[in-house]
């Protein structure tokens, strides 16, 4: 249940009197524990499907793909993931044992393939999240337009703000 109460301990932030920091330092908290509360459920997700992190960014990844009518290639979940065609492969070998992607050959280049997620994957992802994801829809879904405009604003200026954060751009401060 939301709050009308800005207590700003617990984060990062000095306490201070100005209550309009204050209330920006409650919505940073409460953001915080929506992430924390998302990551948590993504670990009960993994272990529920037997899979890593890396495993089922690729199968949402490729279930997304199959929406859009999209094939994807092994290189394309490598830059997708930021990670080695080598681990890629690691990933695709898994997930085809545990029958929730297969290779298709490319129609005119025999050589190259594609990885599809099959039907039974997305019938488990569906079983395993439909309920949560009717939840979220639920939680949200009675918001005013411009509640709704305020949150998408808000959340945008936030992903603009981490996104400007550079690997080792204050590595010296910790000296």
């Amino acid at each position: 249940m939301p709050t009308t109460e800005f207590d700003d301990s617990g984060y990062w932030y000095a306490d201070t009197e100005d209550a309009r920091r204050a209330r920006a330092v409650h919505l940073l908290q409460a953001f915080r524990l929506y992430r924390a509360a998302e990551v948590a459920m993504r670990r009960r997700t993994r272990e529920a499907m037997s899979m890593g992190e890396n495993d089922l960014l690729v199968l949402r990844y490729l279930l997304k793909a199959q929406q859009e009518g999209r094939s994807v290639s092994p290189g394309e979940l490598s830059r997708y993931l930021g990670t080695s065609t080598a681990a890629v492969t690691a990933i695709i070998d898994r997930l085809e044992r545990s029958n929730h992607v297969r290779r298709e050959r490319h129609e005119s280049d025999r050589r190259s393939i594609y990885v599809v997620p099959t039907a039974e994957s997305d019938d488990e992802v569906r079983r395993t999240l439909g309920d949560m994801h009717d939840r979220m829809l639920d939680a949200v879904i009675d918001l005013s337009p411009d509640d709704t405009l305020v949150v998408l604003d808000t959340l945008a200026r936030l992903q603009a703000a981490v996104d400007q954060v550079q690997p080792g751009a204050h590595a010296g401060a910790r000296r």
